[in-house]
C-alpha cells in the first residue's frame, strides 16, 4: 500500500505531492527550450504553466528563421486526483513571433501555414488565445510521469509582413483568426 492506498504494478498514487516540473519532448524535438511548472491547487485540480522559446535565426536575409516565446497556463480537472490517470483542461496562450523560410505542411481550416516555406517574407508579430483538452498521465515512478495530451481551441494572431529581399522592409501588416489544435503534448515530468 502506498499512501493508504493499494499499489497496483506499474501504477504510484502521487496524492502526497505537490508540485511538479516538466518538458514536451515533441517541444525538444524541434530544438524549442520548454520548461513548465505544475502545482496542486486542490485534490483534484491542478496549474500548469510551461514557457517556449525557440531562437533559431542564422545571418543573412537568405536563411530560415523562426523565433518565439510563448506561455500558456492550464488548469485541470483530475477524474481520480491530482497528477493521476485522466484529466481535461482549460488552456490560455500568448506570445511573440518571428517566422520566415521554415517549411510547415499544414493547410487546416483556413489557416495555410505553407506561406512561411517562402523565403520571400518574414511574419513578426503576436498571438493570444485559448482553448480545452484532454489528457492521461501514466506513472512511471513514484516521482517520474508521462503525460499525453491533446487539445484544440482558437488563436488570433496580429503579425507585421517584412520583405527579405528589400533588407528586411515592412510591406504589411495583417491579423488571423485560427481554429484547430492548440495542444499537442508528450511530456515527462518529475513530482516532488
Amino acid at each position: 500500500m502506498l499512501n493508504g492506498a493499494p499499489a497496483l504494478i506499474g501504477s504510484y498514487n502521487a496524492s502526497a505531492q505537490s508540485f511538479a516540473v516538466k518538458t514536451n519532448l515533441l517541444w525538444d524535438a524541434t530544438a524549442t527550450l520548454n520548461a513548465g511548472v505544475e502545482f496542486k491547487l486542490a485534490p483534484k485540480w491542478t496549474m500548469e504553466i510551461p514557457v517556449n522559446v525557440n531562437a533559431w535565426m542564422k545571418p543573412g536575409d537568405e536563411n530560415p528563421k523562426w523565433r518565439q516565446l510563448t506561455v500558456q497556463p492550464e488548469v485541470r480537472y483530475f477524474f481520480n486526483e491530482a497528477f493521476k490517470g485522466h484529466f481535461v483542461g482549460f488552456h490560455a496562450h500568448g506570445g511573440t513571433f518571428n517566422l520566415g523560410g521554415i517549411k510547415l505542411p499544414v493547410n487546416f481550416l483556413g489557416s495555410d501555414f505553407n506561406k512561411l516555406e517562402k523565403l520571400e517574407n518574414r511574419y513578426e508579430g503576436w498571438l493570444v488565445g485559448a482553448g480545452v483538452n484532454y489528457g492521461y498521465v501514466i506513472g512511471l515512478s513514484p516521482h517520474w510521469k508521462l503525460e499525453l495530451e491533446l487539445g484544440v481551441g482558437y488563436i488570433y494572431l496580429d503579425y507585421d509582413i517584412f520583405k527579405y529581399a528589400l533588407a528586411g522592409k515592412q510591406i504589411g501588416s495583417n491579423t488571423h483568426h485560427y481554429f484547430g489544435p492548440t495542444e499537442f503534448a508528450i511530456s515527462i515530468a518529475y513530482l516532488f
